[in-house]
């Protein structure tokens, strides 16, 4: 059935690429994409299937097998991010301000894809098929919890999902045996001095000064307090304080993200963070405030649905083309799907230097080349395959 399915993605090749192009020019944002949704459900009903919306403007579908057997999950992603989109291609997105820069219009197009490769052979299926098209996976909180909610995961045995990578060649995967992709947490430091003229510093409490020593210091907690065989990043990205060149300002705000892998890691880190903001405001005579976000539990992929995945990448790419990768410290809401049912998430390379495609994920001239979807395709319809006959 694997030469079928291969034979399937090669004639569908063109119907996905034109539906991938059509989702980059009418792209839309997360928990707004309602256009996107009325096509996706479309399209599977041209197929004879009976999709329903779910968590708002998702949609779930099924595929029902001749015979009985495990059901796989498939998800895609599908919203696209606020940017102004510059590629010089006929498909450049016609909505100002937003853009598929992330790869999620190849997503969409690459689970529609898989919907017809399945159900041209469904009486052959030794099991079911559900397809996920996510809204919001880009927007805290997400838009998985709410698919789970909807009845996404009721009866699934596992589940599997792809992020076309572009800091990956066309024609090789990636993924990992564990963990693959970082929690993703926030915090703000507001801190409060006291104000005053720039000629009269002793008669003021600068919040300027002493968000300083924070900065400083808060980058010390991933080598001073985090385990040295744990993985964790803390950046800082936001520190404003003041209006004016000759005025010590009332107060500064700070504002970082902190990755990790583990539960036990993000608390050492958060921890850190609250008494190292303490003990500086302390001493100078401050006062502050932390608030903490926390986003997305990490990506970790299960040992036996990994190797599954990356015997058939083999298959369809060579040996060579299937990479194990370090983990990547960005993040993803697939992360809930997993801590429901085994599953895998995996990278397909979608970069290549000789076409100009380089500019990485969330960059106005993001693109990729389309020769990735069918590859796509047919990894993860033939790892559905596989699962359900394990």
């Amino acid at each position: 059935m694997e030469r079928q399915i291969h034979e399937l993605v090669k004639g569908g090749t063109d119907y996905v690429i034109a539906l991938r192009r059509q989702f980059h020019t009418f792209p839309e944002l997360g928990r707004e994409e309602y256009e996107t949704q009325k096509k996706i459900m479309a399209e599977l009903k041209s197929m004879g299937l009976e999709p329903r919306p779910a968590a708002g403007t998702g949609v779930i579908a099924e595929i029902k097998g001749g015979k009985s057997g495990k059901t796989v999950a498939i998800r895609a992603d599908i919203d696209a991010l606020p940017i102004q989109d510059e590629i010089n291609q006929p498909y450049r997105s016609q909505n100002p301000g937003v853009c598929h820069a992330c790869g999620h219009d190849g997503h969409t197009a690459m689970l529609l894809g898989i919907a017809k490769v399945f159900t041209a052979i469904k009486d052959e299926l030794s099991g079911n098929i559900r397809l996920l098209f996510q809204p919001s996976e880009e927007r805290l909180p997400g838009g998985a919890i709410d698919m789970i909610t909807d009845g996404a995961l009721r009866g699934v045995d596992f589940v599997i999902g792809a992020h076309l990578w572009q800091p990956l060649d066309i024609g090789t995967m990636g993924l990992t045996y564990g963990p693959m992709m970082a929690a993703a947490d926030q915090f703000t430091i507001t801190v409060q001095g006291r104000g005053g003229h720039g000629s009269m510093p002793h008669q003021t409490i600068d919040p300027l000064y002493v968000g300083a020593q924070i900065v400083l210091a808060l980058k010390t907690i991933t080598g001073n307090n985090v385990n040295a065989n744990e993985l964790a990043v803390l950046s800082l990205g936001v520190f404003k304080a003041g209006d004016a060149f000759n005025i010590i300002p009332d107060s500064a705000v700070l504002q970082g993200t902190v990755r990790t892998f583990t539960q036990s890691t993000r608390e050492t880190v958060f921890a850190s963070i609250d008494r190292i903001s303490s003990g500086i405001c302390a001493a100078a005579g401050a006062t502050y405030k932390l608030e903490s976000s926390f986003g997305y539990p990490p990506v970790v992929n299960n040992p036996e649905v990994a190797k599954t995945v990356a015997k058939v990448g083999a298959a369809v790419l060579g040996k060579t083309g299937v990479l194990e990768l370090n983990p990547a410290m960005v993040a993803e809401d697939f992360s809930y799907y997993q801590e429901q049912v085994p599953g895998c998430f995996m990278f397909i390379g979608a970069g290549n230097k000789e076409k100009g495609i380089v500019y990485t994920h969330h960059h106005p001239k993001f693109d990729l080349d389309e020769k990735a979807l069918s590859y796509g395709v047919e990894i993860m319809a033939s790892a559905a395959l596989q699962l359900m006959n394990e």
